[in-house]
C-alpha cells in the first residue's frame, strides 16, 4: 500500500503549533495551552484536504532549556519527527518576528535539505500579515513566511494547497481519503430485496444467510473487507417496514432490528440503498429514501434483480432510471446501478461508486474559490425573493464543514426565508455541475443579517 506522506510542525515553544495542528485536522487531538512546552510527545493525526490525506505530526518546542531529562526528550522527539517527515511546517510568530531561536532552527532545517514551508502564525490582522514582506525576514536561509491565523483559520487552506504541490514535486503525493480510511458501508432496503445476497456477491463468499422469506437478517451485522488495497466495513441490516406492517409473531424482534438499523446510520459513510427493480418503487422505499436524505449519508441506489426483468429494450435502463428519479427526489444526487446480486452481474462496479461517494464527502473548497463561484452563480441567476417584501442580496458563500460538505450562505436581510428555496436548489445544482459531489448530499445553511457588508448580487 502506498504510504501517506508525513508533515511535521516544527518551531520554538508557544508559537501556536498545536493550535495550527488542531485547525488543520479539524479536531482537538493536541492539548492547546499558553504555557510554554505543553506538547512533550509527538502527536499524529490525518489532515484531510480536498479529499486527500496527509499525516500531520505535532511536536514540542525546539528551544526549551535542556536542563532536565524531560526537556531533552522533547527535543529528541521533535528531531525524530524532522527525520521521519517528508515536508516540514516551520511555525514562527508574526507578532514578535524572527527570534534568535527561530534563526537557529532555520539553520538546522536548511542543513537537513528537506522541503520547508515557513508558517507565520498569529497573523490575525492585515498589519501583521503584511510583516512577511518586512526586512526582518531577509537575512534568513529559508523562504519568507506564509501568513496564517490558527485562531481565525485564515490562510490555512492556502498553506495546505502549497503543501500538496510540494508533496507532488517530491513524489510523495497526498493519498485519496478512500485509500486511507475504512469506509463504513451499510446495506439498506425493504425486506427480501436481496441485501444479504448482494453482500455475499461483493465479498465473494457466502458470509450472510440468505433465503426467500423476509427478515432473514434480524440485526445489523459487520463484515470487514479489503478490495484493491482499500478497507471497507460492510453492514448488513434488517429490512425496514412501517410499524403498522409488522403483525407476525416475530414482530418484537423485527422492531428491535429496525431500531438498530436506524441507529447504524449514525456511523455510516455510504449507504447502498437496495431496490427490487422488478417490484418497482414502494411507499416504504420513498419513506426510507427520506430517512437516508435526512441522515446526511452518501448513497448509491442499487437496482437489484435486473436479470429477472423480461423483454428488455435498449432504452429500458434510461426509462427505469427516469421513473426512479421521479419517485425518489430526495436522492437526486445518488447514482443508480443496475445489478443482479444472485448472478453477480455488475456488483463489482459498486466498489468504484462507493469510493467516489466517500471521497466526495471530504471535498473542501477554499474561501477564495467560493467567492468567485458565487459571483458566477449570481451572473447566471440573481437571488430570488422568498418571504418578506425586500429583495435579498448575497453577502458571502463559504464552505464551513465536510463529511458531508456544508456551506453557509449569508444574506443581507434578517429573515432566513427571505431567499427562495428554489434559489438554494439552483446554487446546489451549479455546485454539482462544477464539482464532483456524486453520491453525496450537500447542505446549504442560511445566515441572515442586517449588518453592512459587500454584496454579490441583488
Amino acid at each position: 500500500m502506498v504510504r501517506t506522506p508525513k508533515v511535521a510542525l516544527i518551531g520554538r515553544t508557544n508559537v501556536g503549533k498545536s493550535s495550527l495542528f488542531n485547525r488543520m485536522v479539524e479536531e482537538q487531538k493536541s492539548l492547546v495551552s499558553s504555557v510554554a512546552g505543553t506538547t512533550r510527545d509527538r502527536f499524529e493525526a490525518d489532515c484531510i484536504w480536498r479529499a486527500e490525506v496527509m499525516r500531520l505530526v505535532d511536536t514540542g518546542g525546539l528551544n526549551v532549556d535542556r536542563a532536565d531529562e524531560i526537556e531533552k526528550n522533547i527535543v529528541e522527539q521533535a528531531t525524530i519527527a524532522i527525520e521521519e517527515s517528508d515536508l516540514i511546517f516551520f511555525v514562527v510568530d508574526m507578532m514578535v518576528g524572527p527570534t534568535a531561536d527561530d534563526r537557529e532552527i532555520a539553520k538546522l532545517l536548511f542543513a537537513k535539505k528537506k522541503p520547508v514551508i515557513v508558517l507565520g502564525n498569529k497573523a490575525d490582522t492585515v498589519t501583521l500579515r503584511a510583516r512577511v514582506d518586512g526586512d526582518d525576514w531577509r537575512s534568513w536561509p529559508l523562504p519568507r513566511p506564509v501568513p496564517v491565523s490558527a485562531k481565525q483559520g485564515t490562510g490555512v487552506g492556502d498553506v495546505l494547497d502549497i503543501a500538496r504541490e510540494k508533496l507532488l514535486e517530491i513524489g510523495m503525493p497526498p493519498q485519496p481519503v478512500s485509500n486511507v480510511a475504512t469506509m463504513r458501508v451499510a446495506v439498506l432496503g425493504e425486506p427480501n430485496v436481496g441485501k444479504s445476497t448482494l453482500l455475499n456477491s461483493l465479498l465473494g463468499t457466502r458470509r450472510f444467510i440468505t433465503a426467500d422469506m423476509a427478515h432473514t437478517t434480524r440485526e445489523p451485522n459487520d463484515a470487514p473487507f479489503e478490495h484493491n488495497e482499500k478497507n471497507y466495513l460492510f453492514i448488513d441490516t434488517a429490512g425496514i417496514r412501517k410499524q403498522s406492517s409488522i403483525k407476525n409473531s416475530g414482530a418484537h424482534l423485527e422492531l428491535q432490528g429496525v431500531e438498530r438499523t436506524l441507529k447504524i446510520l449514525e456511523r455510516t459513510d455510504v449507504a447502498l440503498f437496495v431496490l427490487d427493480v422488478k417490484q418497482g418503487i414502494t411507499a416504504q422505499d420513498k419513506h426510507l429514501a427520506g430517512i437516508l436524505a435526512d441522515a446526511g449519508v452518501s448513497v448509491v441506489i442499487v437496482a437489484n434483480k435486473w436479470d429477472l426483468v423480461e423483454q428488455k429494450t435498449p432504452t429500458m435502463i434510461t426509462e427505469v432510471e427516469r421513473y426512479m428519479r421521479s419517485l425518489l427526489p430526495h436522492l437526486k444526487y445518488a447514482p443508480i446501478v443496475f445489478v443482479s446480486a444472485l448472478s453477480g452481474q455488475r456488483t463489482k462496479t459498486l466498489f468504484d461508486c462507493i469510493d467516489k461517494a466517500f471521497q466526495a464527502r471530504f471535498i473542501h473548497l477554499p474561501d477564495a474559490e467560493m467567492k468567485t463561484f458565487i459571483s458566477r452563480v449570481i451572473m447566471k441567476h440573481k437571488p430570488s425573493r422568498g418571504k418578506g417584501v425586500k429583495h435579498p442580496k448575497i453577502l458571502s458563500f463559504n464552505q464551513i464543514a465536510t463529511n458531508p460538505p456544508t456551506f453557509l450562505l449569508k444574506v443581507n436581510l434578517s429573515r432566513k426565508d427571505s431567499l427562495a428555496d428554489s434559489y438554494l436548489r439552483f446554487v446546489e445544482n451549479v455546485l454539482r455541475e462544477e464539482y464532483t459531489f456524486e453520491g453525496t448530499p450537500i447542505r446549504i445553511r442560511i445566515a441572515a443579517t442586517r449588518k453592512s457588508h459587500t454584496t454579490y448580487g441583488g
